[in-house]
């Protein structure tokens, strides 16, 4: 598969990850992305930046030679309605906004609560990626979920990180092969993502690769083969 693209990754502003912005670019830029998105931590994760940093994205520049920058966020879904921790104004300042369940910022709820809230969440007009929704103790109906993407026009994500054997998300691997299941039944896209808090993680597709081979999930539905294709999916909503 040819990976142009990786959206989802944290520089120290996150204040959990460990390498800066300029840090970030070069490592893409050694790993042959043509896209690097960075989607630092919004204001509920502990210790991350402040919100006057997403107001002030405008500052940086967008292109490096080959390498083109999105800079988004990794918004909180901070209630069971899809409540957010970010503002309108604030998401509407960002290139994209992936949503995610962390538990420093929401109790683990039902089935039922954990699903309405990626749902809900998708319903927000800024809301475009929903960011490993994988983790056994956030229990999701995948069914309904991958439905309410494809109506929603929101991508799913899966999770480099999730899938290493070190990580702390529980039943990553049968969930997210459940969803890949799902979404290649419903056409429903996802964009595969490594979640990178250090740049040797940029780009990594070490646990998540076998994966799509076992689903044999198509190329065609992964949004990372081709930057046209991400701009265009993101252009739609």
């Amino acid at each position: 598969m040819n990976y142009e693209l990786d959206i989802h990754t944290h520089t120290i502003a996150s204040g959990h990850a460990y390498n800066t912005l300029q840090e970030m670019i070069v490592a893409a830029k050694e790993k042959g992305l043509k896209l690097l998105g960075v989607s630092d931590h919004a204001i509920a994760m502990p210790g991350t930046c402040h919100l006057f940093y997403f107001h002030n994205l405008k500052v940086v520049n967008r292109q490096y030679g080959d390498l083109e920058l999105m800079l988004g966020s990794e918004v909180n879904i901070v209630g069971y309605n899809g409540e957010l921790d970010l503002d309108e104004e604030t998401l509407q300042g960002l290139d994209y906004a992936i949503a995610s369940l962390h538990t420093p910022c929401i109790d683990p709820g039902t089935m039922e609560q954990n699903t309405n809230a990626y749902i809900k969440a998708m319903e927000n007009p800024y809301i475009n990626v929903i960011g490993h929704p994988d983790d056994s103790r956030y229990p999701v109906d995948y069914e309904q979920f991958v439905l309410a993407a494809k109506k929603n026009h929101v991508l799913i994500e899966i999770n480099n990180s999730s899938l290493n054997p070190k990580g702390f998300r529980q039943n990553a691997y049968e969930n997210d092969k459940t969803i890949l299941t799902l979404c290649k039944k419903y056409d429903v896209p996802v964009c595969l993502n490594s979640d990178a808090h250090t740049i040797s993680d940029i780009a990594n597709t070490t646990f998540s690769a076998p994966l799509l081979a076992e689903v044999d999930f198509p190329d065609a539905l992964i949004i990372n083969t081709s930057v046209e294709k991400l701009k265009a999916f993101l252009s739609k909503k």
